[in-house]
């Protein structure tokens, strides 16, 4: 999984590409840890090159979502394809997350 993130004052964006599964999401947990210490802020995760996700890559949307409420801030992914966005509806993540 390729993480890159944006900052554009209190908004960051975020754009995904590749899989995020078992062997990468120890990674991932640390490309987005500085989101999780940025306050109050807005995100936006670009899914366009976003292949897959596993339970353990849902487990970390989840917990980037509950920071971003407890700070006050909003979250939406974005440019989701059909099979990942799937994954989301099947196991109710969808009305969990903000799915653009």
């Amino acid at each position: 999984m390729e993480v890159t993130i944006n900052r554009e004052e209190n908004k960051y964006n975020v754009v995904l590409a590749g899989r995020l599964d078992t062997t990468n999401v120890d990674q991932f947990q640390k490309d987005i840890a500085p989101l999780m210490q940025s306050g109050k802020s807005d995100i936006t995760l670009d899914c366009t090159d976003m292949e897959y996700t596993s339970s353990q890559g849902l487990r970390m949307f989840l917990m980037l979502q509950k920071y971003v409420n407890q700070q006050g801030g909003a979250m939406k992914m974005v440019n989701m394809r059909p099979q990942v966005k799937e994954v989301f509806d099947i196991t109710g993540f969808s009305s969990i997350i903000n799915i653009l």
